[in-house]
């Protein structure tokens, strides 16, 4: 591939990211399309090319699909565009992010190259030159870059030590160490490398001891479980350090939030590794060096961390009265009502509470190890009686409906009163003649209930004709269980349709909704089902009944609902653009049905601030620091309000995703103007609720609403005078 060095900048980004997406498709062009791109993002070439290139090498060389072999080859070809990248004292930090971890793949693979091809010196002088370059970076260069130096580090480390596998060649052809290399060979010294990997070693084991950085500090942790797992020989070594490592040794300063977040992360980090050790020989040697020190570090950690959430010890003090003790509370009000006429599910007859929100949570969303661990430590802690009056009460229930499933006998379709006896023999009586039918006709009464019509004549013989009566009404339920049915069979069709993103054009809101069989076209035409289908009939009386549809709470549309939100939060990161889709529908919907009803004088149910509210609560507990999809949400759902921002400032509880909620926020403040005041409240909540979040939601009332914060000190001084 060559790209044409007249187009701009972001024309040749868009003609590599299709370049990208062909290797991603098919691993076998990856030698054509690696070779045709280096000259396009060499060290003179623009820094966004850069970066492209930098980030592309190192998704290439990291990814298991490319063999082993076209990685060594293609290994050789970028060594002179990584050390010439790499090399320049002006670099891009995100150029030389990439350019490490690339290099961290490719030195085991130039290693192996050298060991096989002792003549190509001229490549191990390049590698060499880089793998100085890196290591010298190590000590002086941002925290990103020193995270990086210390994956290649560990590469180095157990390319240049022992492996465990005695025969190299029919081990795993990935593990490439030191066995490998003869000890004659004319150009890799085995000594002099394996003291270097004892060297960078002991230099990532010096962190430990010396840093109080966090991040390199778990960083380094995070590498030395592979090497005690795949060099045995550096286990000793590397246990001492963690045996002398202290996690909790920065809580000798003051105890901010910000400590507590650290040492809790580093003390889990160490426990997690220590763990990872042990359970791998339970009966082990380092098992039992490692139990130990668990327990002393659980200890410790106990003593400082959940010793300040502990109330203090009453103390008896001479002329005063002890506080009183706390009773146990008295049982709750377990009301048991019966159930309703109709039909039940297994949910209802075991269902007590009376709040809506419960009843109707779907708890198929909750983990299956979260709803066991949580219905253990319920079980756990429940007083026996309360259960026992749940239990008695469920028995009830199902007595009813025992009950009730016992209908009485028809006397009109009861059977006779006849013994069930082997020797039971009916009477034989003879058949009457044509002439005796035709009598006994005659006599017979006028035909009732349109069952026997006009006789017709066959022949001599004359038969009635006999017409089936007419099937029962369909009950508004069976025809919704129907409809149930049918939704969830087109959703079924929908999971082996292409996915929409794929599509390059769209035709928007206006669009017809079977237009193509595609996925895009089964959303329309459900979201329409939905929102469109049944519109204005939901209050139409049945013929001869006195409720409605709607009053009955029987609404295919509220079915397909409730399909459509369970289908969205199953994935709901890529299938955000379904949410938004299906939310438009109902806010158009609603503005339609609103208009005419203001004409007609009637109320319409509103379907978009309930079923809003429902999918951000929905998905607001999965989400992380890094997720767009909550911006994503709030910019191009049709409508927001209070409510919808009030659960998005209940991500403020969680310190890791108060920048999220900030965020999106501030989005809204800047690119939706008629949203901007409630935002702003929304902000401004945030700064008087949650004392962690001060500092960043300060920031942003500063220069859109100055003032705030100077008002509120002032009330904070004048209620403290």
């Amino acid at each position: 591939m060559a790209t044409d060095s007249r187009l701009s900048v972001p024309d040749q980004i868009r003609q590599l990211a299709d370049a990208r997406k062909l290797v991603l498709g098919d691993v076998s062009y990856y030698g054509q399309v690696i070779q045709a791109t280096l000259p396009i993002f060499g060290p003179t070439a623009h820094v966004e090319l850069r970066r492209w290139g930098a980030e592309f090498l190192a998704e290439a060389f990291a990814t298991p699909a490319v063999p082993l072999s076209q990685k060594e080859t293609l290994s050789l070809l970028i060594l002179d565009t990584l050390k010439a990248l790499v090399e320049d004292p002006n670099q891009d930090v995100l150029v030389l992010r990439s350019v490490i971890q690339t290099a961290a793949s490719v030195y085991p693979l130039a290693m192996r190259w050298i060991i096989s091809n002792a003549y190509d010196t001229n490549t191990w002088k390049t590698i060499t030159a880089i793998k100085a370059r890196v290591l010298g970076l190590w000590e002086s260069a941002p925290l990103t870059l020193r995270i990086c130096c210390i994956k290649f580090a560990q590469r180095v480390i157990l390319a240049q030590t022992p492996s465990i596998n005695p025969e190299p060649r029919r081990g795993d052809p990935l593990d490439i160490s030191l066995n490998m290399v003869p000890r004659d060979h004319s150009v890799l010294n085995v000594n002099a490398m394996e003291a270097e990997a004892t060297g960078l070693l002991d230099r990532m084991l010096s962190v430990l001891q010396e840093s109080s950085d966090v991040l390199t500090v778990d960083a380094t942790l995070n590498t030395l479980s592979i090497l005690i797992r795949m060099r045995p020989m550096t286990s000793n070594k590397i246990l001492n350090a963690i045996m002398s490592f202290n996690p909790l040794k920065l809580a000798t300063t003051p105890m901010t939030p910000k400590t507590k977040v650290i040492i809790r992360s580093l003390e889990k980090t160490t426990r997690m590794l220590c763990m990872h050790l042990s359970r791998r020989d339970t009966k082990g040697v380092l098992a039992q060096r490692m139990q130990p020190y668990l327990d002393r570090l659980s200890q410790a950690r106990a003593e400082l961390l959940d010793g300040a959430s502990r109330k203090r010890a009453l103390t008896e003090m001479d002329g005063t009265e002890a506080k009183r003790q706390r009773t146990s509370p008295a049982l709750p009000d377990l009301e048991i009502t019966p159930l309703s006429p109709g039909s039940h599910s297994l949910a209802d007859v075991f269902t007590f509470t009376k709040n809506e929100g419960l009843r109707n949570f779907d708890v198929a969303l909750v983990p299956a190890p979260v709803a066991a661990k949580v219905s253990i430590n319920t079980l756990a802690r429940i007083d026996p009686n309360l259960l026992e009056r749940a239990i008695n009460g469920v028995r009830d229930r199902l007595v009813e409906l025992h009950k009730a499933a016992e209908k009485p006998l028809n006397p009109e379709t009861t059977a006779l009163d006849v013994e069930d006896d082997d020797d039971y023999e009916p009477d034989y009586y003879a058949a009457e003649d044509t002439e005796q039918i035709l009598n006994k006709l005659d006599s017979e009464p006028s035909v009732q209930r349109g069952e026997l019509q006009k006789p017709v004549v066959l022949g001599t013989l004359a038969l009635p004709t006999f017409k089936l009566p007419p099937p029962p009404p369909l009950e508004p339920e069976q025809a919704v269980k129907v409809g149930q049915g049918t939704v969830t069979r087109v959703f079924g069709v929908m999971s082996t349709l292409d996915d929409p993103s794929t599509k390059k054009t769209k035709s928007g809101i206006n669009r017809l909704a079977a237009s193509s069989f595609d996925r895009e076209s089964w959303i329309t035409i459900i979201t329409r089902l939905a929102t469109r289908a049944s519109a204005g009939l939901d209050d139409i009386h049945v013929k001869d009944e006195e409720k409605s549809l709607a009053t009955s709470g029987i609404s295919l549309s509220n079915s397909i609902r409730e399909s459509l939100y369970v289908y969205v939060l199953e994935d709901f990161r890529k299938r955000i653009d379904i949410a938004v889709s299906w939310l438009s529908e109902e806010w158009y919907n609603d503005q339609i049905q609103q208009k005419a009803a203001s004409e007609d004088g009637r109320d319409v149910p509103a379907h978009y601030d309930k079923w809003a509210l429902r999918l951000i609560e929905g998905f607001i507990p999965y989400l992380h620091a890094q997720d767009k999809v909550l911006t994503r949400f709030l910019s191009e759902i049709p409508g927001l309000n209070r409510d919808i921002l009030g659960r998005v400032k209940t991500l403020c509880r969680d310190p890791s995703t108060v920048n999220l909620a900030l965020t999106s926020l501030l989005y809204m403040v800047m690119m939706r103007p008629p949203v901007r005041e409630i935002a702003l409240d929304a902000v401004q909540d945030i700064w008087l609720e949650y004392d962690e979040a001060r500092a960043m939601a300060g920031k942003y009332l500063t220069k859109w609403r100055p003032g705030f914060i100077e008002q509120q000190k002032q009330l904070q001084a004048a209620n403290g005078a």
